[in-house]
């Protein structure tokens, strides 16, 4: 098997942070031997990455990461969605095989065809996303070991308008959208993201996209682990689609490193 240590990185914080912030959707980067099963001219798949891709998260978290009284880890992927997308389901219990867009997308954010329909994309899981998890979930257990507890922050963003590939997109899509989970989201946690966003023009709680990701060993049986999904509208920082960012990503990195400091030193309360 290839060497995969670089479609991920780990970047080390503080040893006493139980905050991780996970950035999944940053990247642009296909390798050329991925891009070969990928149907779409390079123009049309430029314009692909452009809505697909979460742009300059990676920066929002870095940046925040450098602000915070205690530094978080980060986790980054440093691949393209387009390759496996880490947040997805590898089988049958992901919804969003009903567009085309599990583990391993075959349609586009237009639901046009990215990969044939019988594409096989189980040489992908088994490269490239079944490594990515196993590599989350040992940075989560190196957190309890190290401090007794994990806080997840997944860092994401999303289009102001609706894209035909949203299964529910039809409700609210306010600048901060929450995503929270039953288990995994403290009220407290929660509540700290409402007050550090609330100067952006609103939040949300699980709208237009909700939950978080927790890797499969702790989900739903480890309440040491907290989670919370960071959605950011992409007009509150940067020209769409796919353009750059603008001043206001300065202010959501410092209020994420508000949230991370918050999350960092306060006890957690279960929901």
């Amino acid at each position: 098997m290839k060497d995969v240590s670089a479609s991920y990185r780990l970047v080390a914080g503080a040893p006493d942070s139980p905050v991780i912030l996970h950035v999944p959707h940053s990247s642009r980067v296909i390798p050329p031997d991925v891009r070969s099963g990928i149907v779409l001219e390079d123009a049309a798949l430029e314009r692909e990455l452009d809505h697909i891709t979460d742009s300059h998260t990676a920066r929002i978290a870095s940046t925040a990461a450098e602000r915070c009284a205690t530094g978080p880890w980060q986790f980054v992927n440093q691949l393209s969605r387009l390759v496996v997308d880490p947040e997805r389901f590898p089988d049958e219990r992901e919804e969003m095989l009903a567009v085309g867009m599990g583990a391993v997308y075959t349609r586009t954010t237009h639901r046009e065809e990215l990969r044939p329909a019988d594409h096989d994309g189980q040489q992908l899981v088994e490269r490239y996303f079944h490594p990515y998890a196993t590599a989350v979930t040992d940075a989560v257990t190196q957190r309890l070991a190290a401090v007794g507890r994990a806080v997840i922050i997944d860092v994401h963003s999303y289009p102001t308008e609706r894209l035909p590939y949203e299964l529910h997109g039809d409700g609210p899509r306010p600048p901060i959208c929450l995503g929270r989970d039953a288990f995994h989201t403290p009220a407290d946690l929660l509540a700290q993201a409402e007050k550090v966003f609330a100067g952006f023009g609103g939040t949300g709680v699980n709208t237009p996209f909700e939950g978080t990701y927790v890797p499969l060993k702790y989900y739903g049986n480890d309440p040491r682990v907290s989670a919370l999904m960071i959605e950011i509208r992409r007009d509150v920082y940067m020209s769409e689609p796919g353009g750059p960012a603008g001043p206001g990503l300065d202010a959501l990195a410092n209020a994420l490193a508000d949230l991370v400091d918050m999350a960092s030193t306060a006890g957690v309360v279960r929901p």
